[in-house]
């Protein structure tokens, strides 16, 4: 596959993911958050705010490898 071609595929993955896991955040936020104290409230945003970049972090690899000959 070439590098352009895993780009873009790349690419639409990240844009439809993205959302997605907004949306679940907000969800599980809105249901879970407003009973619960400070601290986990803290933590939840500190965790849902960085476990965003695990799948793009594993896909941008991928992206960037050369095709092999």
């Amino acid at each position: 596959m070439s590098p352009r071609i895993k780009k873009l595929i790349g690419t639409v993955l990240m844009l439809i993911w993205l959302p997605i896991y907004a949306l679940i955040c907000m969800g599980v936020a809105v249901r879970v958050l407003p009973h619960a104290a400070w601290y986990v409230a803290l933590l939840y945003y500190a965790l849902a705010g960085t476990l965003w970049i695990v799948p793009i972090g594993l896909s941008l690899p991928w992206m960037h490898r050369e095709p092999a000959r």
